[in-house]
């Protein structure tokens, strides 16, 4: 199977707490968005130059093309990119992508300026395994995580400038992505098993994880809503044949399939692509619920990413090929749908620090390939 992960970027949830729509309200309340409406962007019009159905006022350019090098750079862009997010650079940005492919792995990097032009490309990473999604750090440093059993994090520097480091206090298992807090100064990460765990990370030193912490992860009922807590994980790096930290704490809470992750305003969501759900965790007072249920146009959930609106944006692993919108007011509706993709899957979705450009990958391209990966810009009236 086909998944993988993301984590978006640099810090652009200013102001989410004010609103107060279901997506909002604590997480045991209510039920969780069904219905599918049109966006508040407008219904998707025909398909442009590169295949892409956009909104009225919105635009694609291609970014990179797996195999190919970077426009203007001697980089060669990755195979499968993955897992992304932006970071401020000057007047610029940076955006990181992972490369989930085994052997090989690691991280791309793409500099633009502030006209948006790619200024320059370059590896961060190397020599690690199905590298899919991940979380950026408040102090600016890209979380690369391992998709298999008994993989690691790494920490990385989208400059280029510092060596990557394994984070082993993070934990050995079957990574997904990572959403920092900085108001409890942790990190949320995801597991991809069909009985994978929701974890936490207590970092001994906020900003330098190097000096080690806590792996713990969520114990609860088979609800899915209520009220959980948090248990140590007693062997948080097994070795191969060790029981996986997924089984180490009776009372665990497993998930099918975690995915994409995103913390804002006191409140961690992730994607579980097993039953396509998307779930609301308030770190408030540790009660989680469903935001999303399934039943309507969005599935296969996978990467997600928000914006400083309040908007989520959960990309899709194959179905129809679409990003869709999740808004505070419960509307889900496609954002966007690449066509003659039909064996990809939509990764990597992260915003500019601007928030007036969105990045993200088709995995495979048209030809279902590892080597066949398109990265793409959609620019236009994002809401802000």
């Amino acid at each position: 199977m086909r998944r993988r992960s993301f984590l978006r970027a640099a810090v652009i949830g200013g102001g989410v707490a004010a609103f107060t729509g279901g997506l909002w309200t604590g997480a045991a309340v209510g039920g969780p968005v069904r219905r599918v409406a049109e966006s508040p962007y407008g219904p998707l019009l025909g398909a442009d130059d590169n295949g892409i159905e956009l909104p009225e006022g919105f635009t694609s350019r291609v970014i990179a093309h797996s195999s190919d090098k970077v426009a203007g750079t001697d980089y060669t862009w990755h195979d499968a990119p993955d897992g992304g997010a932006c970071f401020v650079d000057g007047d610029g940005w940076i955006y990181v992508s992972n490369s989930e492919v085994e052997p090989g792995g690691g991280v791309g990097a793409i500099k633009f300026d502030a006209g948006g032009n790619v200024v320059d490309a370059y590896r961060i990473l190397e020599d690690t395994r199905r590298n899919c999604s991940g979380g950026a750090t408040p102090w600016n440093t890209w979380l690369s995580c391992e998709e298999v059993s008994y993989g690691y994090v790494f920490e990385t520097d989208p400059w280029g400038r510092n060596e990557a480091v394994r984070r082993d206090a993070m934990g050995s298992f079957n990574h997904e992505a990572a959403a920092c807090d900085p108001v409890r100064k942790v990190i949320y990460l995801t597991e991809d098993e069909p009985d994978g765990c929701f974890y936490r990370f207590r970092p001994n030193n906020w900003g330098d994880l190097g000096a080690g912490g806590l792996l713990e992860l969520l114990v609860a009922g088979d609800e899915t809503s209520g009220k959980a807590s948090w248990v140590e994980v007693p062997n948080p790096t097994p070795s191969e044949g060790d029981t996986p930290t997924r089984e180490q704490v009776d009372g665990a809470k497993h998930f099918d399939g975690g995915e994409g992750c995103y913390y804002a305003a006191d409140r961690c969501w992730f994607t579980t692509t097993g039953d396509t759900r998307v779930w609301q965790f308030n770190v408030a007072d540790d009660t989680f619920g469903l935001a999303y249920d399934g039943g309507g146009d969005l599935g296969a959930v996978d990467n997600m990413t928000g914006s400083s609106f309040g908007d989520l944006y959960v990309a899709e692993d194959g179905d129809n090929m679409e990003i869709c919108i999740i808004t505070p007011d419960d509307v889900v509706a496609p954002m966007l749908r690449v066509n003659g993709h039909d064996s990809s899957g939509l990764t990597g979705p992260a915003f500019n620090p601007a928030g007036d450009r969105m990045y993200f990958s088709s995995q495979y391209g048209p030809s279902g390939e590892f080597s066949d990966g398109y990265t793409y810009e959609i620019s236009g009236p994002f809401r802000k």
